[in-house]
């Protein structure tokens, strides 16, 4: 069943972002007091009395600023009104109506969409006093609200759901996407490609770094299959996250990882690996994600076969720890490597999601202590009885050894890349678990 899609835009610094987490119920839009925090469209899932919708947090419309990336939010307000099946213009009663107020709900009216005006800050009731001059705008749905202190939301969301239509034009998410998380240091061109994978606007593009501050989910269809692309703020070193909102944008795209199947690390052709995308790596690595390397802006590489080579090289030894993810180049610009890079994610689930039969693992493990016997501990023989697969996403087993505490780090690196001789796992990191005998046995 189609899911309504309900979008909520105003002025910088109105509450929008709030209001979207309270109905979302959920943090995910940065919320500060600093005007233009909020960019690019934020979707989010809620449920309202019982009815699932889409929501859709946007920029603040600043029509005295005509900059490149104000411009841009305009833009992704205007595709956000385009679909809306309702519209909540969320007002500042500490303001009052403002000619931008005024402006943008004319603009709404022409649409023809059905408004819902939220007068917020409305924070006790001698506050409701202060906002006639709202209802005298002749909008039926005028609403005071505290989206802070959830004030009033429950008469908003109560005629909301009544306007509900049974179906909406709007698909419903699909729940079983692979889902990718863009990551990066900023400005290494990670909406760039993503806009050019969907050919289209989807994220706003700027050569002004960390410009995408939320993580923004973006649904895709590739050969069947249904792909969910997260593009997150460029994370940034600790020692240049001063600036409050960079840091939100951290735990922003950390979240984005924690949610993610695979993680796409972009590195920047030009710059090479830094330490912080070392870092950014090691993140996607503790969290047990599927890893694609991206060497983006590759058109700009003048002998690109033989940099290539010398490019691998230099990854592998910065990122001896992803010695397992594919390293790909791509361009966003001419679009060269796109292709490859779709069907690199469904290659790279397929590995990270793969079941592996007790007996072929024993099998595998048998083989590879007959060629490389286990070593002793304190005197004491090491045997492994047998092992098991526990779970996948990523592939982890448990190996039941007699003295678990004596297997070395570097025999279970063995043990590692012997199962991934035999079975691949390739893009995914593979977890060895090593328990004792268990008790009645």
């Amino acid at each position: 069943m189609s899911v309504p899609v309900v979008v909520i835009i105003g002025r910088p610094n109105v509450g929008k972002s709030t209001l979207f987490n309270k109905l979302t119920q959920r943090k995910t839009s940065i919320v500060n007091d600093t005007p233009g925090v909020t960019r690019d469209r934020l979707f989010g899932r809620a449920e309202l009395m019982g009815r699932p919708v889409i929501v859709i947090d946007t920029g603040g419309i600043e029509l005295d600023n005509a900059n490149e990336i104000e411009l841009q939010v305009r833009e992704q307000v205007g595709v956000a009104e385009d679909e809306a099946d309702f519209i909540i213009l969320v007002v500042d009663r500490q303001y009052g109506l403002t000619s931008q107020d005024r402006h943008i709900i004319q603009k709404i009216r022409k649409t023809g969409k059905p408004l819902f005006l939220a007068v917020n800050k409305v924070d006790e009731p001698a506050h409701e006093k202060e906002i006639t001059e709202f209802y005298q705008l002749g909008i039926q749905a005028t609403y005071p609200i505290s989206a802070e202190h959830g004030l009033g939301l429950s008469e908003l969301i109560e005629n909301l759901v009544k306007e509900l239509p049974p179906e909406s034009i709007h698909e419903e998410p699909v729940p079983d996407a692979i889902k990718v998380a863009i990551v990066g240091k900023p400005n290494a061109g990670k909406s760039s490609l993503i806009n050019k994978l969907l050919n289209s606007d989807r994220c706003i593009v700027s050569a002004i770094p960390g410009t995408t501050r939320d993580a923004i989910d973006t649904y895709f269809e590739y050969q069947g299959k249904n792909i969910v692309f997260i593009d997150t703020a460029g994370i940034r070193r600790k020692g240049r996250t001063r600036n409050v909102l960079d840091k939100f944008s951290v735990i922003m795209a950390l979240k984005a990882l924690d949610r993610c199947d695979i993680a796409v690390l972009v590195l920047d052709a030009h710059d090479g690996v830094s330490e912080q995308d070392a870092t950014i790596a090691g993140y996607a690595f503790d969290r047990g994600k599927g890893c694609i390397i991206v060497a983006n802006k590759w058109d700009l590489i003048k002998e690109p076969r033989k940099s290539f080579s010398e490019f691998d090289e230099r990854v592998r030894k910065k990122l001896r720890f992803l010695e397992f993810a594919p390293l790909l180049t791509t361009s966003a610009i001419t679009g060269q490597g796109l292709n490859k890079l779709l069907s690199s994610i469904g290659q790279v689930y397929r590995e990270y999601s793969k079941n592996i039969t007790t007996g072929k693992l024993n099998d595998c493990f048998e083989k590879a202590i007959i060629k490389n016997p286990m070593s002793s501990y304190r005197g004491k023989f090491l045997k492994m009885m047998y092992t098991t697969q526990v779970k996948n996403c990523p592939p982890t087993f448990r190996c039941f050894v007699n003295y678990p505490q004596g297997v070395h780090f570097s025999y279970k690196r063995y043990l590692t890349n012997s199962l991934r001789k035999v079975f691949g796992f390739t893009g995914t990191p593979v977890r060895l678990l090593f328990s004792g005998r268990k008790k009645g046995r």
